[in-house]
């Protein structure tokens, strides 16, 4: 495995024009208006269901990277149908295509993860043309929020596509009833697997170098859909992977499984870290000391959890000591937590004396605790930072820059659904890493690219490289797999360094997958 190296971006803003979308009197070729609006020809289109209406397509023009970047978006619904040609469900998505690319011009489909999610995060915050302003360490402006051009963007390299899984965003089932088809693992993953088997054939992109990237359960996603649609034929030049989970083994705070423990640990040292709660000696440099926590939590602490009421009066006051002096937290605290710290129990213990809780998300937030005595976090205050900026600028730009309006509520984060279904592996711990093993056993050629953030404590780095380094790969397949690691939370982009260094790895990632 990779390790892509840190790099810095230098910073540079431009003003973005539009241009006037196309007039009703131009007439392009049958194969310019399928290209342009992902429509068939009538004679061509079985079973056109009545509510299935044409995409809106709007151009634009944006400086990036030095570059111009002519592209049109379009912003539709697709009509999901089952075996019998009947629609169930659409799913909205927002493409980007740069105009006049040339040949062979790589095509990449976006999602974020929830389950529960839109894909609105990794769009406006990190990949797509436009983000929302956040300040330079990614935390929240004061109101009214803006939205800036995206020097950063991936549009440079890949046509985008995001796509708003069933219940969020504005993709609904057609029934009521229906909707539990589409809410779970299997039919999540069909669904969107259905959706990029569409999208290729109405927009002609068969011929296209594909990638796909999710983030946080978009990863579990990302990594199902690499084996399940190699098996109808759809081969990934590249999967990228923002803030993983693919084994909730790794996550799970469950009796019996201490492995959450253990590679939680690293992330509440970063957290540690980062508000000085930790020696001096051991504030003198994050990576340094992550490697020293990484190393004693996969060997001594390991061991100690194993024996259990095996161990020894001594060797338990030894692992209190360590336990303290990497979290923070009092050693009777650590005493009283059975040397076992969950992450709800950490983010509201860590700053108790100070009155504040720190984020899931992005640990580097504080919020005002609601209460000083409670067990657990009454609030993320990273999620509450990043929701009203999202929210309002998404809802502003989908109507005024790119035309698509609709009364319905956009469902960015929860409300679209109740209950996820997780079929057979609700009974024991969701795991998709057999699926990705298969994906790169029958395509040799995919490459992986995982970014993670140190102070993620929603999904925590080290329990990636856990993942990672279980795949049961050949060397050969693992040096197809590249990782970068950034000094922010679980959205790392929402730092203006984190932003600019993801890039630049994406950018050398790419340019392997496509050798």
């Amino acid at each position: 495995m990779m390790r892509l190296p840190s790099c810095l971006l230098i910073f540079c803003f431009f003003l973005t024009v539009p241009l006037v979308a196309q007039t009703p009197d131009e007439q392009p070729s049958a194969s310019a208006a399928t290209e342009k609006t992902g429509k068939l020809p009538a004679s061509k289109e079985e079973k056109k269901s009545e509510e299935e209406k044409p995409p809106v397509v709007t151009h634009h023009e944006i400086h990036a990277g030095g570059k111009v970047l002519r592209y049109t978006a379009t912003v539709g619904l697709m009509p999901i149908r089952n075996a019998d040609g009947e629609v169930e469900a659409h799913i909205f998505f927002i493409s980007y295509t740069l105009d006049n690319p040339g040949s062979r011009r790589p095509l990449m489909f976006s999602f974020n993860g929830g389950p529960g999610s839109s894909s609105v995060w990794l769009h406006l915050g990190a990949i797509g043309p436009k983000r929302v302003k956040m300040l330079p360490e990614g935390f929240m402006p004061a109101p009214p929020f803006q939205l800036v051009d995206n020097d950063f963007t991936w549009l440079d390299q890949t046509d985008l596509v995001f796509i708003d899984p069933v219940g969020t965003g504005y993709s609904r089932a057609l029934k009521k009833d229906l909707g539990k088809k589409f809410w779970g693992m299997k039919g999540d993953i069909e669904s969107v697997g259905e959706f990029i088997r569409l999208y290729l054939t109405r927009f002609q992109r068969w011929g296209s170098p594909l990638f796909l990237v999710g983030e946080s359960y978009g990863t579990t996603r990302a990594a199902g859909l690499s084996g399940y649609l190699i098996e109808h034929g759809i081969a990934f030049n590249g999967i990228v992977l923002v803030s993983s989970v693919l084994n909730f083994e790794t996550l799970a705070f469950t009796q019996g499984n201490d492995l959450p423990y253990i590679l939680y640990l690293p992330s509440y040292a970063a957290a540690a870290w980062y508000h000085k709660k930790l020696s001096p000696e051991l504030q003198k440099d994050l990576p340094t000391t992550l490697r020293e926590v990484e190393q004693w939590s996969s060997t001594a602490y390991t061991d100690a959890l194993a024996k259990g009421d095996r161990l020894a009066p001594e060797e338990r006051q030894a692992v209190i000591d360590k336990l303290s002096q990497y979290t923070g937290l009092s050693k009777q605290y650590i005493q009283n937590s059975d040397l076992r710290i969950e992450q709800s129990h950490f983010a509201q213990e860590l700053l108790r004396d100070q009155h504040l809780v720190i984020g899931r998300l992005d640990s580097r937030f504080t919020g005002a605790a609601l209460s000083s005595v409670a067990e657990t976090q009454d609030f993320d205050p990273s999620l509450t930072a990043i929701r009203p900026p999202y929210t309002s600028m998404f809802n502003n730009y989908i109507r005024a820059e790119l035309g698509y309006q609709s009364d319905a509520e956009y469902y960015i984060l929860g409300g679209g659904f109740q209950q996820w279904e997780w079929g057979s592996a609700g009974e024991g711990f969701p795991n998709v890493t057999q699926s990705l093993r298969e994906a790169f056993v029958k395509n040799p050629y995919m490459k992986l690219f995982v970014a993670s953030g140190y102070f993620d404590l929603a999904t925590p780095f080290y329990a990636t490289q856990y993942t990672l380094e279980h795949l049961a790969l050949s060397p050969t397949m693992r040096k197809n797999i590249f990782t970068g690691e950034y000094g922010a939370g679980h959205m790392m982009y929402i730092r203006d360094e984190s932003l600019g260094r993801l890039k630049r790895d994406f950018s050398g990632f790419m340019a392997d997958a496509l050798k």
